[in-house]
């Protein structure tokens, strides 16, 4: 009646972090998708308090109604939205990130890696047959 969950129901790492991503892409997504859906209701609303309300109708800057210029700043937004879902998403995943962040581990791994003999050269440690005066060899001056 009272039976232990299986242990085969468990998720390793890889599926884990293919669901993560597929999660944070659809989320991606249905952002981007309600972003036209406001884009679209503010730029009838925008024309409905210009054209039918007349607010602002003596704002024309370039002898363009203000609406158009709202809406023209407002899906230029929305293009960089989508570009960043679509197509820089894409290029710069998960992967992408691991990849660059392997490359740069390996740029400071090597630049200490040069220091390393540097510091070797200019100042070598003493070979282990030699032996270092130190304070309790010398004659005590009494």
């Amino acid at each position: 009646m009272f039976s232990k969950k299986q242990e085969s129901s468990k998720i390793d790492p890889e599926q884990r972090e293919l669901i993560e991503y597929a999660q944070k892409r659809v989320k991606q997504k249905k952002n981007l998708f309600r972003h036209f859906i406001v884009f679209l209701a503010g730029g009838v609303l925008f024309i409905i308090l210009n054209k039918f309300l007349d607010f602002g109708s003596a704002f024309r800057p370039a002898s363009v109604d203000w609406f158009v210029w709202a809406v023209l700043i407002w899906f230029f937004l929305f293009l960089i939205h989508a570009l960043n879902v679509f197509l820089l998403n894409t290029f710069m995943n998960k992967k992408w990130e691991n990849e660059q962040l392997d490359k740069l581990v390996a740029k400071q791994k090597a630049r200490i890696a040069k220091l390393q003999t540097k510091v070797e050269q200019e100042h070598p440690l003493p070979k282990s047959g030699s032996s270092i005066p130190s304070s309790t060899d010398r004659p005590l001056n009494s």
